[in-house]
């Protein structure tokens, strides 16, 4: 599925289209967590009532089905409101996404505090955790995306001296050049990604696909090394 593309002249339909869009969708989100309530409390009268194994297997299937629905439509409606980060000063990075990456990867070199910036770290755990199950879905079978993490140095930075970024890569990945997966919007996977791409972005960052990789950038702390 193609994203929508908005020309000069319906970029404001567009806009009002995308506010009242997501009015809606937090209302059927909340519709959706009401049906949540009555499929669990089935579930648990069957439960009890000792029901057929395949009646137990549907009342799940349609439990899963709504939770997928209703984190589709929390994710729609976060995207679409503005994003309010609560800073914390000197984070690690490093420990955001090894935690991130539920031990994909594994922090060394550079030292204690090479990677410690002021970041919202529940935003950007998510934002991590949704390029992380991205980069594994479009890893070669059976294997997992090779991450890195690195420190650059981003010239002298002006009056503020030198300034520093942190760089990470998912390698080992195969991506279609002709689709940015980061503004695909297809599917609940590229919502995720496309409010992933706006964390970062908030954070001043910036996210990257290659043929090979997935990448972000971050910036860091001038004096926390």
């Amino acid at each position: 599925m193609k994203p929508i593309k908005a020309t000069t002249h319906d970029t404001d339909a567009l806009v009002e289209l995308g506010r009242a869009s997501v009015q809606i969708v937090h209302d059927l989100k909340n519709q959706v967590n009401g049906l949540k309530l009555y499929a669990t409390f089935l579930r648990k009268r069957m439960e009890k009532s000792e029901r057929p194994a395949d009646e137990l297997e549907t009342i799940n299937k349609i439990m899963a089905g709504l939770e997928r629905t209703a984190a589709d439509m929390n994710t729609l409606v976060r995207f679409g409101r503005p994003l309010e980060l609560q800073r914390q000063p000197r984070l690690d990075l490093a420990a955001l996404l090894a935690a991130a990456t539920e031990g994909d990867f594994a922090p060394q070199g550079e030292g204690d505090g090479a990677y410690r910036g002021e970041f919202d770290a529940p935003l950007l755990s998510d934002a991590l955790k949704s390029i992380h199950a991205s980069a594994r879905q479009l890893a070669a079978k059976d294997a997992s995306p090779d991450i890195n993490l690195r420190r650059q140095e981003n010239g002298d930075g002006g009056e503020t001296g030198a300034t520093s970024s942190a760089l990470i890569e998912w390698r080992g990945i195969r991506a279609d050049a002709d689709n940015d997966i980061f503004n695909s919007f297809n599917g609940g996977a590229g919502l995720r990604l496309a409010l992933a791409a706006k964390v970062i972005h908030a954070h001043g960052g910036a996210v990257e696909q290659a043929s090979d990789a997935l990448r972000v950038r971050l910036p860091l702390g001038n004096d926390e090394r």
